[in-house]
């Protein structure tokens, strides 16, 4: 039976990385379990295309004892994939034991505040959900901007994602004033009363730092945190060790 995000006391804290092999990868899942993370998420972008196999990816969620969500974006270091070729090595992925998989929510349709309306697109993302159901894998589908939304706008944001059977929905948005923060922060809250799957609601930005501590304990069911940081990979996110920290405290 597979691990699971889905039967944790929520929020679970996630040991977020990239990597070019599967050493790589095992090695820091490792450092993320000893930092006290609860599970683990693989950004895929950067392992070279000769450790893209099953093989690979089921050495890398053999490493620990921890479920593991794997995504792909529009993002691909090594070549120009598609939206199809990066979903049949997440659906290897699943088939290797990954307990979630990440559906873009403009998948089979780059659109604005990646959300496709096709239905053509849509259907195909049902479809492609139900194949990750299937493996044993749960889903969450995920839409990414740098821009600040409203809660109105999070919240049908969402709801429209929920419709398509995904176990968890996901959006990322932007926040670069204070204002911004403050309507992030009642954005969550909303969130908890309307969706009725778990959800993740982060932000990047200006002011991202706050809410990404703040939102677990209002409702954010999965987050996202670094056991260490990587020029390779950025700096967005709050080390596994802060958010523990923060966890502890503020309850």
């Amino acid at each position: 039976m597979k691990l699971s995000f889905l039967n944790k006391p929520y929020p679970v804290i996630c040991g977020i990385m990239g990597g070019q092999t599967p050493s790589e990868l095992i090695a820091g899942a490792r450092e993320s379990e000893a930092d006290g993370a609860q599970g683990i998420t693989i950004e895929l972008a950067d392992l070279k295309p000769e450790f893209r196999n099953f093989d690979s990816l089921k050495g890398v969620i053999e490493s620990v004892n921890l479920p593991f969500m794997f995504y792909f974006y529009r993002n691909d270091k090594w070549k120009n994939s598609s939206d199809e070729e990066r979903q049949e090595l997440l659906l290897a992925a699943a088939d290797a034991g990954a307990s979630m998989i990440d559906v873009m929510g403009d998948l089979y349709d780059p659109s604005p505040m990646e959300i496709t309306h096709k239905q053509e697109a849509v259907d195909k993302q049902k479809r492609l959900i139900d194949r990750i159901h299937g493996k044993g894998s749960d889903v969450v589908i995920s839409s990414h901007m740098s821009c600040s939304r409203t809660r109105e706008e999070v919240t049908e944001h969402l709801l429209k994602l929920e419709t398509r059977g995904a176990d968890v929905v996901k959006i990322v948005t932007g926040v670069n004033t204070e204002e911004e923060l403050a309507e992030a922060i009642r954005t969550t809250m909303m969130l908890r009363h309307e969706l009725k799957v778990p959800f993740i609601h982060l932000c990047n930005g200006k002011f991202s730092r706050p809410h990404r501590f703040f939102s677990p304990a209002l409702g954010t069911a999965i987050l996202f945190a670094v056991h260490r940081y990587d020029p390779r990979y950025g700096f967005a996110q709050p080390t596994i060790r802060a958010m523990k920290a923060v966890l502890e405290n503020i309850r």
